[in-house]
């Protein structure tokens, strides 16, 4: 088993980046942990966007 982490600040830029790897993976997908947070600094806020990817590659 492998992991693969993603982390972006706009939900979009996570959706696109698990795409692209999902197309390249040959194996079984076990699980995907998704995760938001957010943070302020000032007026600012910040965004996390999260997932964390279980999966077999076949040899």
């Amino acid at each position: 088993m492998k992991v693969k982490v993603f982390d972006e600040g706009h939900e979009k830029d996570l959706e696109y980046a698990i795409n692209a790897f999902l197309s390249t993976i040959n194996g079984d997908i076990i699980d995907i942990k998704y995760s938001t947070s957010i943070a302020v600094c000032g007026e600012e806020q910040i965004y996390c966007f999260s997932a964390l990817i279980f999966y077999n590659p076949q040899d």
